[in-house]
Order: C-alpha cells, then structure tokens, then sequence
C-alpha cells in the first residue's frame, strides 16, 4: 500500500505515514540505497524492521528526498543535507516522517495493555490527573509515551530521562494536542505536541 496519510501541521511542517504491507523484496526494488544504509538493512535480523527501514526511505521519496539526502549525527539524530529537520519512526506495520523548518520529534506506538506494566518507567507528574478507572487509560499513556519519545528524539541529549526531565500537560483523547515541557539543567522548554489514532495505533509528534 502507498502513502497512508499526509498531515499538512503549518506551512513549515509536514507529516507522511505510510501503511507497510509490501514484502521486503517489493519495497527493496525501487529504492536506491547508499552502500552503508544496504549494509543496514541486510544486517537485520526481523524483516519487519527491514520492512519498516525500507518504508521509511519511500517517505522520503513521497517528500522528493533520496537515501542519499540522510544522515545521521554521532547521538544517532537523522539529519537531511539541504537543513531541514526530520524526525522518524517505525513501529510494526506503520512508519512515519516528519519534515520541518524548525526541530521536530514523531513517534508511532502500538497501543498495547502492557504498557501499564512499565508506566512508572515515564510517568511522573502525569500519574497527577491519570485514572486507571479511565476507558482511555491505556490511550493516554500510549500518547504520553509517544509524546516523551518524540521530544527525545528532538533534543538527541544522552542523560534526558523521560519520568524526570520531561513532563505532559493533562489531555483529552478527543483533543488531539496538547502542551509538553522539558526541565533539564535548570533550563525549561515548551513544545506544541499533537497526536492521532489509527487502526490501534498512536502517532505523536512534537513542533516548537
């Protein structure tokens, strides 16, 4: 299946995700890859990774970028080489790009029940306004989730911990964004962050 769906944010920002259904070998075919990022791919042990690699580059193409417009810095962060910014994610049968003028962050989660197994791992102050009573619980902390990753992402900064560092202002489902901020080193940054459903899945992105 080609290009699921295409978020226009503002005039600076776009948002492509794709559905993965093609095979390795369909999606493999037309892409030109730069030796290094070939190397990637067939280094990858779950097809559904490489599947999920390949998906993102035929983003990049639906953007008129190429492999060879990507790279990456020493904390992993991917870069383009006109100076745009861009953020990716992958997360079983769906990825996701982010293209920008300014810093952006995206994430793409399965909503899965086990997440409340982990949630004292990232969530502090939000435990404040969440209930597990809640019909959307598992909802909400799948957004905050995707939230603290996509800020992550942004910043790339070794030592950010996400239950200490970075904190989500109460939401409902229904309002598809909201506030987030980072307090780190004595220093607070505000972020506009967004967030859709789709086929039991959740997609956060995050725009300052």
């Amino acid at each position: 299946m080609p290009l699921y769906k295409t978020i226009d944010v503002n005039s600076q920002t776009t948002v492509k995700i794709w559905k993965i259904t093609e095979s390795y070998e369909e999606l493999l075919k037309p892409l030109d890859l730069k030796p290094n990022s070939l190397e990637r791919v067939l280094g990858m042990k779950s097809e559904l990774h490489q599947r999920g690699f390949l998906s993102v580059r035929h983003l990049l193409r639906d953007f008129g970028y190429t492999d060879q417009d990507l790279f990456y810095d020493n904390h992993g962060k991917p870069h383009l080489k006109d100076g745009k910014h861009i953020s990716i994610t992958h997360s079983f049968t769906f990825s996701g790009v982010i293209i920008s003028d300014n810093d952006v962050g995206i994430d793409i989660e399965k909503q899965r029940d086990k997440i409340t197994i982990i949630a004292k791992k990232f969530v502090d102050y939000e435990f404040y306004y969440l209930s597990k009573n809640d019909n959307d619980y598992i909802k909400k902390l799948t957004v905050i989730w995707g939230i603290k990753e996509s800020l992550y992402k942004l910043f790339a900064t070794p030592g950010m911990l996400f239950r200490e560092h970075f904190l989500v202002i109460p939401f409902m489902i229904e309002d598809t964004e909201t506030v987030a901020w980072i307090d780190y080193q004595n220093k607070k940054y505000r972020f506009n962050t967004h967030f859709l459903e789709f086929e039991g899945f959740t997609c956060a992105y995050v725009t300052t």
